[in-house]
């Protein structure tokens, strides 16, 4: 088994489910005793958000390359993102970097084209949302995305920095992202992203009508893919 590097910490609350998931995956797929063989650096989410809302994603870049260059010096074969917004500076953070990097959005949208959907909804950050960092990668995989509207957009961006990122878990906060997303349905959305790896605490196949891509545990499914 490949030697899995995990950046996250943005946030600690959706790290978290990665190596659940990840252990999960692999007890299910080895059976007995059996973990995953895992690097996890986990940064202080409050600097990254600090970068983030001055727009100094460059330095931010500079921040993220200096730790998946760690997680290649220990031993990492295969190096995982914890994160949809910070793909913003996927490539800075590579720079460099001997290691391939599975991008998040790659992953979700090979998913999503293999069952045979094209038009996703979009749940994620205001970044991932309305820049084209993210978007772009979907469409040039055959997808039409749709996007909440600016209303939708600022409350499920609040709701990730606010509570999700602060492991709040509201029913509130439940019921007014099952709202935005049945209006992504209405608008012709034939599935939905989750595109925060929060955003998984709210919403799942149980409560939105149409099929559900959970971006965390799509990244997850598809790193054992390739570690195994």
């Amino acid at each position: 088994m490949k030697t899995l590097g995990i950046l996250g910490g943005m946030s600690a609350a959706s790290t978290q489910i990665y190596y659940r998931e990840l252990c999960r995956l692999t007890a299910e797929h080895l059976g007995g005793l059996h973990s995953p063989e895992l690097l996890i650096r986990s940064v202080d989410f409050a600097d990254i958000e600090t970068l983030q809302m001055e727009g100094n994603w460059g330095r931010a870049g500079e921040r993220l390359n200096a730790e998946a260059k760690a997680l290649e010096r220990g031993g990492a074969e295969l190096l995982i993102l914890a994160t949809n917004t910070m793909h913003k500076v996927a490539a800075q953070m590579m720079d460099g970097v001997g290691i391939p990097l599975l991008h998040i959005a790659d992953a979700t949208a090979s998913r999503i084209a293999a069952a045979g959907l094209r038009s996703p909804g979009l749940m994620a950050t205001a970044f991932t949302m309305e820049q084209s960092f993210y978007t772009d990668r979907l469409a040039a995989a055959g997808l039409d995305v749709i996007l909440p509207d600016d209303a939708d957009r600022a409350e499920t961006h609040r709701i990730i920095y606010d509570e999700l990122c602060r492991h709040i878990v509201g029913e509130a906060s439940r019921q007014a992202y099952v709202g935005i997303a049945e209006r992504l349905v209405a608008r012709g959305a034939d599935c939905l992203i989750l595109g925060c790896t929060e955003v998984g605490m709210l919403l799942d196949q149980g409560n939105v009508s149409v099929p559900v891509f959970d971006t965390t545990l799509v990244h997850c499914e598809a790193a054992m893919a390739l570690a195994w």
